[in-house]
């Protein structure tokens, strides 16, 4: 496990933790007390912002932005129980695959009824 999968792997524990906490004390337990809609909700308003600091250009910004969707999308992972390693297996079995035969396989998939 690398360094980045370490800090992944300790924060998503974090979240889990502060699940069902008091969302008068926690922002993570205001989350997940509002529910799947309000998480995600959150990740595409974060998702705009970094297309925002994108193309405002500004390194540091876009970085802050990027750190932001990235807890948020852990937070919506834990929602429905997942973990930052289900995402990295997946990238992993990705690798060495163009986005275009991956692409290809989805929509192969989705035609055979199967999960994309």
């Amino acid at each position: 496990m690398s360094a980045s999968d370490d800090t992944l792997a300790r924060l998503a524990a974090v979240i889990a933790s502060r699940r069902g906490g008091d969302p008068d004390k926690s922002y993570v337990a205001r989350l997940f007390s509002k529910g799947p809609d309000a998480i995600l909700k959150k990740v595409g308003e974060e998702a705009t912002e970094v297309v925002m600091a994108g193309k405002d250009g500004v390194p540091e910004r876009l970085t802050a932005e990027m750190a932001d969707l990235w807890f948020h999308c852990l937070v919506a992972l834990a929602q429905y129980g997942l973990e930052p390693a289900d995402v990295l297996a997946e990238l992993r079995r990705r690798e060495g695959l163009s986005g275009l035969e991956e692409f290809a396989l989805r929509k192969v998939k989705a035609r055979e009824g199967g999960s994309a």
